[in-house]
């Protein structure tokens, strides 16, 4: 009888990490950021069915990387936790904080699971508070852990290269078109430092409006409006460099 071949957890750990890390990296990248009036979600994405922005209650949106029947799974497990929990106590009982939990408590039991494979995926979750200081915005990546993150993030593919670069140019107080303009510019950068153009029906946008009297936040940007919004204030900028003429030499 042949010995059984010995890998150390250690090992073990580290090769089921760089296996739902390469899995994520394959996706394509989705970026979150806060603005004035709230949170926005932008991304590639050519399908039209086949969402990666989602709402899971009145105030929270869910965001994932990966593959997609694996955070589809968890994003209906979500849609079941938030529902119950308002049902069973109070809708304000439901918050990102302890759907986050929920989240890292399943990824956590998946990634250290010797009998199934780690989930490829990585998630994001997204509260609109009454004010700019009460938005909660958590990251979770396969393995489980939660982290704060505050202003932008992003996950999948070239996630470590697009959130150096919003880092350097998210300001808070921005409108939804500049929010909206600097996501793409992120998404559009490539390792080499190339710049590609990704047109407007291929983006898939969502927003988490504080502004908006319903109790639901969440809504989808599609068509004109994005269209509008991509184009708010290269149009003035065009006018104005016209208006001012050739320079004189």
């Amino acid at each position: 009888m042949s010995t059984p071949f010995y890998v150390s957890p250690q090992q073990a750990m580290a090769d089921r990490a760089e296996y739902a890390r390469k899995g994520i990296a394959r996706g394509r990248s989705l970026v979150v950021l806060q603005y004035a009036d709230g949170i926005v979600f932008v991304g590639e994405n050519p399908s039209r069915a086949l969402h990666k922005f989602s709402e899971i209650y009145d105030r929270i949106g869910f965001a994932a990387a990966g593959k997609y029947n694996e955070y589809e799974n968890l994003r209906i497990g979500g849609v079941r936790y938030a529902d119950l929990r308002g049902y069973t106590y109070d809708r304000g009982d439901v918050t990102a904080r302890g759907l986050a939990n929920v989240y890292a408590q399943t990824l956590g039991t998946i990634f250290s699971s010797a009998g199934e494979k780690p989930y490829e995926v990585e998630l994001v979750v997204a509260e609109v508070g009454e004010t700019p200081e009460g938005d909660q915005i958590y990251r979770l990546p396969h393995d489980g852990s939660i982290v704060d993150e505050h202003g932008s993030v992003a996950v999948g593919g070239n996630a470590e290269l697009i959130s150096s670069y919003l880092d350097q140019r998210h300001q808070d107080g921005m409108t939804l078109s500049e929010a909206l303009k600097l996501a793409v510019q992120a998404l559009s950068r490539e390792s080499n430092g190339s710049q590609r153009e990704i047109p407007a029906e291929r983006l898939e946008v969502a927003v988490l409006d504080r502004t908006r009297p319903q109790k639901r936040k969440f809504k989808r940007i599609t068509g004109g409006q994005l269209s509008r919004l991509l184009a708010e204030g290269t149009t003035t900028q065009t006018e104005s460099e016209s208006a001012e003429g050739p320079e004189e030499e």
